[in-house]
């Protein structure tokens, strides 16, 4: 199984992004509006540039990150 297909997420986050993602419970886009945009960059992996591809993808589903 590849990293891509543990998550949902865009293959333009990175492989260990989507890889650590995952390892710390996010594998869902629903899973992600339980955390907060700094939490996720403290996740080792885990930069600014996959947090806000992941902020935009939220957002065209309505969705949004958890308040801070």
């Amino acid at each position: 199984m590849t990293s891509s297909q543990e998550t949902e997420f865009p293959r333009a986050i990175g492989k260990v992004a989507a890889r650590e993602l995952a390892a710390h419970g996010y594998a869902t886009f629903e899973s992600l509006t339980e955390v907060s945009a700094g939490a996720l960059l403290k996740i080792h992996g885990v930069g600014p540039k996959a947090v806000r591809i992941l902020g935009e993808e939220l957002a065209a589903l309505g969705k949004a990150y958890a308040a801070e």
